[in-house]
Formats: C-alpha cells, sequence, structure tokens
C-alpha cells in the first residue's frame, strides 16, 4: 500500500481519483429510493437475480390499477418495504412493495393542472425519523409525510412554497415554472429546475435549491446572467429582465461524493426565433457543473449557441468511470436531441476527444443573426440519422404521401445540421422531437457502458408573421413576430423517414466507439401484416440495466422486453394492456428481486370509448422457490 500512495502522490490526479473512488462512499444501486435509481441519474441496478440464464421465467408478482385513463410515466420509487406511485387521479400512492396492496393515498388538490408525474423526491433525516416526500403541482413546491401520507403544514407557508416567487418578474404574467420532472436531494437541500413554456414572456430558468425542512430558498443560479455574472455578455443587455426559458426541465445529476449537481439546459424562449436575444446565448444549451451546496458555476459547455432549432438537452447527464489514455477518468456524457454523445472530465469539464466548432448556414430571416459556427464531437460517432432527403424516404407511405414529401423536400431549404428556419419550408433532422429524449439513456458506470434510446423523426419548420404581443414591442420588426413548427407525420400516423423510427445504441465509451445498435419496438399495424424491426413510434422509454446483464424497457407497443446488453438481442418479452413511457424500477425485498412498469400511456390510437384501457403498474419476478 505504501508503494501505492508513492505513485499516487506523484501523480496529483490519480491521487484525488483514488481517494474519490477508496476513501468516500459510492453510490448504492442496490435500492431505488430515487429517480432513476439513485441520484446520479444511472438507471443501473446492481441486483442480479434476475439474469440472462433465468428471465424467460419471469411471471406477473403483482398488479396495482392506476384507476382512471390518465397517462402517466412515472417512475416508482421503492423505500424499505413501500413502492410509491402515482395513481387515483393523480394522487402519490403507497404500496406494499411485495404485493401491491394499498397502505395509503395522498390525494392530488382538487383542479391540479400540472403535476411531477415522471417521478418525485425521497429525503430522510440521518437518524431516519424524518422522511419525506417532495414534489410540484400547481407550481408549489410541497412535502408530505412519507409513512402516513400527510401534508407537511410546516413546510413553506402551511405546507406550500410558491415557485413563481423569487424570479424577479411579476408572478401574475408567468403561467409556467415548474416542471413535470423531479429534482435531486443532496443532504438536506432540493435543487429543482423549471419548465417554462416554449414562447415570448415565459419564465427565466433558473436553477434553485430549497431546504427540505423549512422549503426556504437556499441558493439560485441564473441560466439567463444578470449585469456583472460570468456570461453576460453572450446576451442584450435587458435580456434578465423579459427573455425566458435556458431552464432545466429535464433530469439532473449528482456526483455525491464531490458535491457537483449536473444540468442540462434547454433552449431560450422564443424557441424557433432569436432577434430579441442576438449572441451566443449563454447558458442556454448548456451541460453545467455546478458546486450543489452552493450553486456556484464550476463549468460548462454550451452544446448549441443562440438556439432557434429547439435543441435542448432533454436527458440526465450520466456519471461513468473509462480508461482513456491509458488513466481512469470519471466522465460525465451528455446525449441530444441531434443525436450527439457529448464526453467531458467530469472535474475539469476538459473533453474527452475533439470537439469541432464548424461554420454552419445563416439565417434569411430578417433581423435575426444567427450564429456562425456550432460545436461537432469528433466522437464517439453519433446515435441517430443527422439528414432528410428523398433518398430516406420510407416504403411504407401511400403513393399520395410518397409524392407529398418528394415535393416538400425537393422545394424545402434543407442544408444539413443547423438549417435555420426561415419563412419558407425548412427541413430539421432529428427533428425537435427526435434524437434521445427525458429519461431515455442508462448506463454501466463502473463498466463505462451507455445505452441510449432514440428517435428519428423529422420536422418541417416555417416561420410565419403573426400579429405582436405588446410586451415584444421593444425588439419586434415593424408590427409582427415570426413562430411555426410541425412535426412530419404522415397520413397513416407514421414519419415519412425510413425505418427505424426507433433505436437503441451500445457504446463503449472507454474506447467512444458504438457496440451494437438494433431497432426497439414495433408498430402494431405493421407487425400484424409480418413488417417488423421498424422501432417503435413517438416514444419516450427510459431503459434501465442490470447487473444481470439486462436491459428492461417498456415501449408504446403494449410490451415490456429484457433485452441481453452484449448483443442487443430481445430475451424476454410480455405484452401488457395499455403502452408504456418513462422508465421501470428494479428492486428487491426479502431477497426476491422485482422489476414494476408503468404501463399506463395510453392504448389503441384514437380509440373509442369501449376500447379505453386504464393502466396499471405491473411487477414481475421469478417464482417462488
Amino acid at each position: 500500500m505504501e508503494m501505492v500512495f508513492a505513485v499516487l502522490e506523484r501523480t496529483p490526479r490519480l491521487f484525488l481519483l483514488f481517494l474519490a473512488a477508496v476513501l468516500l462512499p459510492a453510490q448504492n444501486h442496490k435500492t431505488w429510493s430515487d429517480y432513476g435509481g439513485a441520484a446520479d441519474a444511472a438507471q443501473y441496478s446492481a441486483l442480479a437475480q434476475i439474469n440472462r440464464s433465468n428471465v424467460s421465467q419471469l411471471e406477473v408478482a403483482w398488479t396495482y390499477p392506476t384507476g382512471d385513463s390518465h397517462h402517466y410515466f412515472f417512475n416508482p420509487l421503492v423505500v424499505d418495504r413501500t413502492i410509491y406511485v402515482m395513481a387515483r387521479n393523480h394522487s402519490i400512492v403507497a404500496l406494499d412493495a411485495v404485493t401491491g396492496k394499498e397502505i395509503w393515498v395522498h390525494p392530488a388538490d382538487p383542479g391540479t393542472d400540472i403535476i411531477t408525474d415522471r417521478g418525485i423526491n425521497y429525503w430522510e433525516s440521518q437518524d431516519r425519523s424524518e422522511r419525506r416526500l417532495l414534489y410540484a403541482s400547481n407550481h408549489c413546491l410541497r412535502a408530505i409525510d412519507a409513512r402516513t401520507g400527510s401534508a407537511i403544514l410546516s413546510f413553506g407557508n402551511r405546507g406550500l412554497v410558491d415557485l413563481k416567487q423569487g424570479l424577479d418578474r411579476d408572478p401574475r404574467t408567468l403561467k409556467l415554472v415548474q416542471s413535470t420532472t423531479p429534482g435531486r436531494v443532496f443532504e438536506d437541500l432540493l435543487i429543482l429546475g423549471s419548465a417554462t413554456n416554449q414562447g415570448y414572456g415565459s419564465a427565466p430558468g433558473d436553477i434553485r435549491a430549497f431546504d427540505v425542512r423549512t422549503g426556504k430558498l437556499a441558493w439560485t443560479f441564473h441560466t439567463i446572467p444578470r449585469p456583472g455574472e460570468f456570461g453576460y455578455d453572450t446576451w442584450p443587455k435587458d435580456a434578465w429582465t423579459r427573455v425566458g426559458g435556458a431552464n432545466a426541465w429535464s433530469e439532473l445529476s449528482l456526483d455525491e461524493s464531490r458535491g457537483i449537481v449536473y444540468v442540462p439546459t434547454a433552449s431560450a424562449k422564443y424557441n424557433f426565433y432569436g432577434v430579441d436575444r442576438s449572441g451566443a446565448n449563454l447558458f442556454a444549451d448548456c451541460l453545467l457543473a455546478l458546486d450543489a451546496r452552493t450553486g456556484k458555476r464550476i463549468w460548462h459547455f454550451q452544446m448549441v449557441h443562440h438556439d432557434i432549432w429547439d435543441y435542448d438537452n432533454p436527458t440526465a447527464p450520466k456519471l461513468l468511470t473509462v480508461r482513456h489514455d491509458g488513466k481512469l477518468v470519471d466522465i460525465v456524457a451528455q446525449v441530444s436531441k441531434q443525436g450527439f454523445v457529448w464526453v467531458f472530465d467530469r472535474v475539469t469539464g476538459a473533453p474527452l476527444w475533439p470537439i469541432e466548432e464548424r461554420p454552419v448556414p445563416h439565417s434569411d430571416v430578417p433581423g435575426e443573426q444567427t450564429w456562425p459556427t456550432q460545436p461537432f464531437p469528433l466522437k464517439p460517432p453519433p446515435f441517430a440519422r443527422q439528414k432528410f432527403t428523398i433518398d430516406d424516404l420510407s416504403p411504407y407511405l401511400s403513393p399520395e404521401d410518397r409524392a407529398r414529401y418528394r415535393d416538400e423536400l425537393l422545394s424545402a431549404r434543407n442544408e444539413g445540421m443547423f438549417t435555420p428556419p426561415g419563412t419558407r419550408n425548412t427541413v430539421e433532422m432529428p427533428g425537435n422531437n427526435g434524437g434521445a429524449n427525458w429519461g431515455g439513456a442508462a448506463v454501466d458506470g463502473a463498466k463505462g457502458l451507455l445505452y441510449v434510446v432514440s428517435k428519428d423523426l423529422p420536422a418541417m419548420l416555417k416561420l410565419e408573421k403573426k400579429p405582436q404581443p405588446d410586451q415584444l414591442s421593444a425588439f419586434a420588426t415593424g408590427d409582427h413576430y415570426y413562430s411555426g413548427f410541425g412535426f412530419m407525420i404522415a397520413s397513416n400516423g407514421l414519419s415519412p423517414i425510413a425505418p427505424p423510427w426507433t433505436s437503441l445504441t451500445a457504446y463503449d465509451l472507454n474506447e467512444g466507439t458504438i457496440r451494437w445498435k438494433v431497432p426497439l419496438g414495433e408498430v402494431p399495424q405493421l407487425a400484424a401484416e409480418g413488417i417488423k424491426n421498424t422501432g417503435s413510434h413517438f416514444p419516450k422509454v427510459g431503459p434501465v440495466v442490470t447487473a444481470g446483464g439486462l436491459i428492461f424497457t417498456g415501449t408504446r407497443d403494449h410490451k415490456v422486453r429484457a433485452i441481453d446488453v452484449d448483443t442487443g438481442r430481445v430475451v424476454w418479452e410480455h405484452q401488457l394492456d395499455a403502452a408504456l413511457e418513462g422508465m421501470p424500477a428494479v428492486y428487491e425485498v426479502d431477497g426476491r428481486e422485482y422489476v414494476v412498469f408503468c404501463a399506463a400511456a395510453g392504448s389503441v390510437p384514437n380509440p373509442r370509448p369501449e376500447e379505453k384501457i386504464k393502466g396499471a403498474y405491473v411487477a414481475f419476478a421469478l417464482p417462488k422457490p
């Protein structure tokens, strides 16, 4: 050991990594007490009772109906013997994790119009005497007792923290300040991002931390910098008083041992027109590394300068350890809507492989000042297609649709990635609802392996003049401003680009290479005709990797699957009564491993009343001994 320390002391970086790996607590991936499994958002379980040799024996262990016909994407939490789900008209429900039997119900407020329906947060004091569930609804942060389901009225103002307060804007003008994604608990803080609408007059995307006991604001990071703050010169001088967005509506990740929170941010608003926000627009479309205790910026990288494509960072940054140039390096990997995988040293922000600034097309819209270059990572290779021409048209289009899309593509502006939207049709590929999305990546962090679910879904952008709101008079051109976009959907409800429409890609980030790539899911109407390997349509699904050598995921074709991590081959599948989005949860009670899915993302397309299928949580396990 003395020799090891002697070598490490001569190499300060390795010495720090050694301390982090040996002396600091490791993330526990054998529980599922946080959204995505743990604070690091790995979507990984170290449980291996269910593995490739026995997964075919899985059986339904219990089922809990949601009791309504709402669409749910909820990732359950499991603490001890209790599993927490969302059901019964957006109520939070505690169930017995072994039987699925209902323990208590915390009803949602009547008239709830927004709630963190992808997941919630759990916090407990060090002695476990206090245990809380934290979530937001109707733009208020709330806390309830995790053992009883009762609201904690000492939190905030009689149980409520108004999230519209503290943003230095008139709260009455803010329509949306709350994400449907939960935050991250670090020590006694809850760190939150927000959703901010898509248009002008949206709220600023401040990253904030609140005390989990009192609800008091602990710190704020301004993603639209104020005078004197870093990045202020990348905006117009008064942008911080009126421009919205640059928010983190998606998932955050925590390196708990280092006290660093990694925040992926979205575009500034309005999404597709930036005359009122000339400049690069830090910290929109960035990966931010912040001190989790203070909110101070440690480092950042901007993936899109002056975004007018809605190319925000929609997934949790993933924390892994890889062998790079003969050394172990702790990294953070961010996947994007464009199909890129960005890989950085987790501590310094230095990219592992070169990132090249390339010239991109200029806008022809009056007043729009597009940024002349955009960053392109040279490695790893992208996981999504990044162009759409007539050679890529789907063979499953009707003759009428084929002729229409051929004409549209030939007449549109189509200069590849980052073609700016204008007043004529503009092809965007991947579209702003393509590439990776929330929940769409999982890792085996110790092995340096990354798995990404992605959609190949093009969009056709076109800006139109519309009457201008009063608050835009300071920057609008004449009496009008520009807006408008649309996804490309054929008359049969499918994408006009050739399949696969959804893929699962496995990366080895030690080498920066793709190990394998397979279509994920099917389209039932095509599968009934014997057409498979198309990938499912329009999914936002989250894979979960296990130490048993499996990837569990559900898709919109009503099927749940187990996939071999080494080959991408489906080794088990089971049909459920409803479509699936979001991610499953993996946990163990009394020595038995469970995988639970939320099958409540809808039923058949455009169902008749008698076809509507109510959702359910369905848990699978191996047969009892």
